[in-house]
């Protein structure tokens, strides 16, 4: 038997629902892009949860921001920005492993070009040492082309990914809002469980 586990929150406190979100931004509310701020404090956040458990965002307004239609389009904007988000980080993972490729492709090349010269110079040079030096800095320079190849598809991938997946598991969180009186300064925050 499996025991379901609460959605961990990432509680936010707000006068108005409009701090949310970019103020310059001239699309309709549910389009419109989070405020950078807002973003980098949800994103902070969601960093620190257990990667299998949902999220869930508690945004804390005034009652009087409650009963409005950005308060009830507020899961559905939050949903549309954080996917549009992930399928912004995909097409740049996408991008970088299409670089990868032509880098790998261009390093395969060099790396043979460069063996191929190391072994038919050492073929003309007689004196070992200086033989030795021209052959062994033919394979550094083969090597060092594939040098980027090699750093974007065993490392420069997996920061996409996980902020890809973040974005992704940000994008099903479930928004709840909670009103408070108008007026009330100060609220609890709860730190997420």
């Amino acid at each position: 038997m499996t025991t379901a586990f609460p959605a961990e929150a990432i509680e936010l406190r707000v006068d108005r629902i409009a701090q949310l979100f970019h103020s310059l931004d001239p699309f309709p509310f549910r389009e419109r892009d989070l405020d950078q701020e807002a973003e980098e404090y949800i994103v902070s956040w969601a960093r620190e949860l257990a990667a299998d458990q949902p999220i869930n965002i508690v945004v804390h307004i005034p009652d009087s921001e409650a009963q409005t239609k950005a308060a009830r389009e507020l899961g559905e904007a939050f949903a549309r920005y954080f996917a549009y988000r992930a399928d912004f980080l995909q097409r740049d993972l996408n991008e970088l492993f299409r670089v990868g490729r032509r880098s790998l492709a261009v390093g395969v090349t060099i790396l043979i070009a460069c063996l191929a010269s190391a072994q038919v110079v050492s073929g003309y040079l007689v004196e070992f040492p200086f033989r030795r030096l021209v052959e062994e800095s033919f394979l550094i320079l083969g090597w060092v082309a594939n040098w980027r190849p090699l750093e974007i598809f065993l490392y420069d991938w997996w920061p996409l990914v996980r902020r890809r997946d973040l974005y992704r598991r940000l994008s099903e969180a479930a928004v709840e809002t909670k009103p408070y009186p108008n007026g009330q300064s100060q609220i609890p925050m709860a730190a997420p469980a």
